[in-house]
């Protein structure tokens, strides 16, 4: 299975949503809450070629973007093949 790395904020809708679909699929993932880590913050917008918002979602070390990115690539029948289900 891959490895998935999601970075967050506090009270994120999207950040739930993204991570509610990760958890329907049954994949484990790392999270990394940025609220009040500007370290790790900037960290992440370094990872994201300047993504700013939350969440920032890698699979592999390979940034996919964001909430929209995540559900956009499992409409699409892609993200199963990412994650290491297919």
């Amino acid at each position: 299975m891959a490895r998935v790395e999601i970075y967050t904020g506090i009270f994120c809708g999207y950040c739930a949503a993204a991570k509610r679909l990760l958890q329907q699929k049954g994949v484990e993932f790392e999270e990394t809450d940025v609220t009040m880590k500007p370290g790790e913050r900037a960290k992440m917008v370094e990872r994201a070629h300047g993504g700013r918002s939350v969440p920032q979602i890698f699979i592999d070390g390979e940034h996919v973007g964001g909430c929209d990115q995540l559900y956009a690539l499992d409409s699409a029948g892609k993200l199963d093949a990412m994650l290491g289900l297919a």
